[in-house]
């Protein structure tokens, strides 16, 4: 496991790069990537948003990273993100000229590298995920939540406009009728909401073990993270490019308003699939059938 930080007191993104969870064929890994800062429940600081960064670019670069999991440390119970850190917001608040709009992007980078991420990425979301870290969670491909999620915008009760790109993001997976609802409506859900909404693919339950480590010292995992890592798996178990590929192609098929658009974008590397050594080994395995 390495750890993506300056000092032990600073945030910190823990990065854990695990074998599938199932005996498969190739070599591929999954990253868990946890947001830890227990003195605010992992709020979301320019410090961590840095370490998030630099985690994901880490991830870029190795390519035995087939999937991304994303989730928060359970230091003081579970908590994926306690939203933006409010000390740090005021001081923006407070500052002139151009810096502003400068330091609130960069707070906004570590979910821009997320979406922006080649591989799959699963938010795994236990406890209160509040503005910024709603952020986090619509950033990923796949959210799943636990029993104990709990979805708070809370821009509007502190006086401040949602940012991050939470008005694109969920409008786009709920529709705007429930985006108004959350912004503005200031209501939130729980993990049943969630799933019920498509805001979350599904609501996992159980809670975080108690203690939440075990007997050989390491950290107990949520069920909605061993969730989340199960079907992480999945993609790790394939090659990185098609994985990749496959993705890219999901994205550029998303707008499009015509099938044989859509067969276009998906022609040229089905036919490279079709010329790949994992293809001809599946194809075998399912002859040997």
């Amino acid at each position: 496991m390495s750890r993506v930080a300056e000092s032990t007191d600073a945030p910190a993104v823990l990065v854990e790069h695990l074998p599938p969870d199932v005996p498969t064929e190739g070599s591929g890994v999954t990253a868990l990537l946890t947001l830890r800062d227990p003195r605010r429940r992992n709020a979301m600081s320019r410090a961590l948003s840095d370490r998030l960064v630099e985690a994901l670019d880490g991830v870029a670069a190795d390519e035995r990273v087939h999937a991304v999991v994303v989730t928060g440390a359970a230091d003081r119970g579970p908590a994926f993100c306690a939203g933006g850190d409010l000390d740090e917001l005021a001081a923006i608040g407070e500052s002139e000229g151009t810096s502003g709009e400068a330091n609130i992007k960069a707070v906004y980078a570590g979910f821009l590298a997320l979406a922006a991420c080649a591989v799959p990425t699963i938010a795994a979301v236990d406890g209160p995920a509040v503005g910024a870290g709603i952020n986090v969670a619509l950033a990923a491909d796949i959210r799943l939540a636990g029993d104990t999620a709990r979805f708070e915008p809370g821009f509007l009760r502190l006086g401040l406009h949602p940012g991050g790109g939470m008005t694109w993001m969920a409008q786009r997976l709920v529709g705007q009728q429930a985006t108004l609802a959350m912004l503005l409506g200031g209501e939130g859900m729980d993990a049943s909401d969630a799933e019920r909404s498509g805001l979350a693919l599904r609501r996992v339950p159980g809670e975080m073990p108690d203690p939440p480590v075990g007997a050989d010292g390491t950290a107990a995992r949520s069920p909605v993270v061993v969730e989340a890592l199960r079907l992480a798996a999945h993609s790790a178990r394939a090659p990185r490019d098609l994985v990749v590929a496959t993705k890219a192609s999901v994205r550029a098929t998303a707008d499009l308003a015509d099938h044989a658009a859509a067969v276009d974008v998906e022609v040229g590397p089905q036919l490279t699939s079709l010329h790949s050594p994992a293809f001809r080994a599946g194809l075998e395995r399912v002859r040997r059938r």
